[in-house]
């Protein structure tokens, strides 16, 4: 699944990807700069760190990434 969101300190979208066909968790910031991670865990745990609601001009596509993204702390282990 990926989400394409729009933040407010870019033109550019931030991104997040996460394809557990292919192990692939990544992320694309405001910067245009990557962060790669070895689980969806992972990811989850930096977006919920990292980002918040003010940092993103679609609200609700924000808060529906986030419920997804906490699906993968409380039902996925290691």
């Amino acid at each position: 699944m990926e989400f394409s969101l729009k933040c407010k300190a870019s033109v550019f979208p931030c991104e997040v990807t996460i394809d557990e066909d292919n192990g692939r968790y990544m992320l694309r910031k405001a910067d245009s700069s990557g962060e790669f991670f070895n689980t969806p865990e992972e990811l989850a745990r930096w977006v919920f760190k990292n980002w918040s609601l003010d940092d993103f001009d679609e609200i609700d596509s924000f808060q529906k990434m986030l419920k997804i993204l906490e699906s993968y702390l409380h039902t996925k282990t290691n």
